[in-house]
């Protein structure tokens, strides 16, 4: 699934302005699917030209005039027809795990820095999803749930597994690596 189509799936719900459609990706999708302004006004611009989407102009005193987007029937056609054909994966892009793959190259103290701050921001995660879940209670879709709770649970499994096992990361010798030239 892409921008656009995610920005189809929020749109279906409710109309949104791009900066509210980027609220949405820096709430519950932000741990599984970030997404910017880069992104996601580009995407809208592109829905509108499909006529997947419709704009709506909405002036506003002393401030730019806001564009407020509404899935078209046709747009609805296009996002329930990408339900249906998509073979979604799962899959997970860190940096933090390919820097740690050559923790025997980093100094001890570089190290424990970066598994603290990870722990850290796997529990800041926890506690995301869970006020997200608490403001938006019972408005929430069985969805969204879902995918709050999952989230949630992938972040406590991964601080549980970086305070169980850390010590790999300390007790392997060091790999000689050699430049070739």
């Amino acid at each position: 699934m892409d921008v656009k189509t995610l920005c189809l799936g929020l749109l279906s719900a409710r109309p949104a302005s791009g900066y509210d459609l980027k609220k949405e990706f820096e709430g519950l999708f932000k741990h599984f699917f970030p997404a910017g302004y880069g992104s996601i006004y580009p995407a809208l611009a592109d829905l509108a030209a499909a006529k997947l989407v419709e704009c709506e102009c909405i002036e506003q005193r002393g401030r730019p005039d806001r564009k407020l987007y509404r899935i078209t029937p046709a747009g609805m056609h296009a996002f329930e027809q990408a339900l249906r054909q998509s073979s979604p994966r799962h899959r997970l892009r860190s940096e933090f795990l390919a820097t740690l793959y050559f923790a025997d190259l980093m100094e001890p103290e570089r190290l424990q820095e970066l598994l603290e701050q990870r722990v850290i921001e796997m529990r800041e995660t926890v506690e995301d999803i869970d006020a997200i879940v608490k403001a938006q209670g019972q408005q929430m879709s069985g969805g969204a749930h879902f995918v709050a709770g999952f989230g949630a649970a992938l972040a406590a499994a991964a601080t549980r597994y970086i305070e169980q096992h850390e010590s790999l990361l300390f007790e392997q010798p060091s790999i000689k690596r050699q430049a070739t030239a």
